[in-house]
């Protein structure tokens, strides 16, 4: 999937991804539960492309206190798992991480490491926080300074903001809900 496939139009930076973002409703935290497919869009962060090489898929919300951030497809492509994001961004600051995350990602090595790699148990919650002037759906992670907030495209897709402790501007995705594979 790729944002294109969610947005017809799709922003060409920061500050068009913004005003996209602002523009939309807000949602309910229970609007997302569910299984949902991910593509990101690039808008100058230094993130844009990063998931992408490592095969991201998309994320999972089972309910407010069990959301797996980080979904990614098994070898046989049968089905998701989900990857721990402590060790995906650690706890240096997102911007001291990306240059060796870069260099070490790629799909095949991700699904190599998985045992190394998987989430025992839930890694977010999703709570409503006021993002921007407005009470949205927010997936908070337990264990670093990253919130995604969203905002409903439609019924089935949503734009995140992800917001990070160092980050200059939000690293934006959408998500389409799709449940076509278990989460094993």
């Amino acid at each position: 999937m790729q944002a294109h496939d969610v947005l017809p139009h799709v922003p060409a930076d920061a500050g068009d991804a913004l005003a996209l973002f602002d523009g939309l409703a807000a949602l309910e935290p229970a609007a997302l539960r569910g299984t949902w497919r991910g593509a990101e869009v690039p808008t100058g962060h230094p993130m844009d492309g990063l998931l992408a090489l490592t095969g991201w898929w998309g994320k999972r919300f089972v309910d407010a206190e069990r959301v797996d951030p980080l979904l990614f497809p098994s070898r046989d492509g049968r089905s998701l798992w989900p990857m721990s994001p402590v060790v995906a961004f650690g706890a240096a600051e997102i911007s001291d991480r990306l240059r060796p995350l870069r260099a070490l990602a790629s799909p095949g090595r991700v699904s190599i490491a998985r045992p190394g790699l998987r989430a025992r148990g839930p890694r977010a919650r999703l709570r409503t926080t006021r993002y921007r002037g407005v009470d949205s759906a927010t997936m908070i992670y337990d264990q670093l300074p990253i919130n995604d907030a969203f905002r409903r495209i439609d019924e089935d897709a949503v734009l995140g903001a992800m917001d990070m402790r160092g980050a200059q501007q939000p690293y934006f995705f959408v998500l389409r809900r799709d449940c076509s594979l278990p989460v094993s």
